[in-house]
């Protein structure tokens, strides 16, 4: 029956399913976790064939990490149709509302930093750049001068933010409205602090 299974599947579709599974695994348990023998397992393949797509268990990882740090990115991707102040309100919004339903992925990319794979640590990085960026942007268009200063203020209040999500991650009475407002609250005093810095 698995080679049935198998034979219906494109080797791109193959690949794509290994990938979902790996990410939906990141929902229960940390990255160090999955095993090619776990993502075989739980596809219903061989192991031979989880390593014919992958090689590695490295090459696993960076893929599925990879994969979700896209969806995070494409979930809470700024919208240039609203202006700075609402585009970065939105933006913390639909991060809060990404964290609430695929709170297991965002802990384990959040916590992939910490990986001994400095693939798997850029990728992350990648993602905090990436939104500092946004942030640089919005704020730029608000009249705030891009100095090395503010752009160190926003990368350190990305991790900041990172934090704060994962500290309600698992308290599903938090408030998403008073969540957003304290995130923005730190993230405009960040500014303030830094834009008049020597730096």
């Amino acid at each position: 029956m698995p080679e049935e299974r198998r034979s219906r599947l494109t080797p791109e579709d193959r690949r794509t399913q290994l990938m979902a599974i790996g990410v939906n695994f990141l929902a229960d348990h940390p990255l160090d976790e999955l095993t090619m023998d776990e993502l075989a397992r739980r596809a219903g393949v061989s192991r031979a064939l989880a390593f014919h797509y992958f090689e590695s268990k490295q090459g696993m990882h960076r893929a599925v990490v990879t994969t979700a740090r896209d969806s995070l990115l494409h979930a809470t991707a700024p919208r240039a149709d609203l202006p700075p102040r609402e585009r970065i309100d939105d933006t913390l919004r639909r991060f809060a509302i990404f964290v609430r339903d695929h709170r297991g992925t965002f802990l384990s990319l959040v916590r992939g930093v910490a990986s001994s794979d400095p693939t798997v640590r850029a990728l992350v990085d990648e993602s905090r750049e990436l939104n500092a960026e946004h942030l640089r942007v919005a704020f730029g268009e608000l009249g705030i001068v891009d100095t090395r200063a503010v752009r160190m203020a926003l990368r350190a209040w990305v991790a900041f933010a990172e934090e704060v999500f994962v500290s309600v991650a698992a308290d599903d009475l938090a408030d998403d409205a008073e969540l957003v407002a304290l995130l923005v609250r730190t993230l405009d005093a960040t500014v303030a602090a830094s834009r008049d810095s020597a730096l």
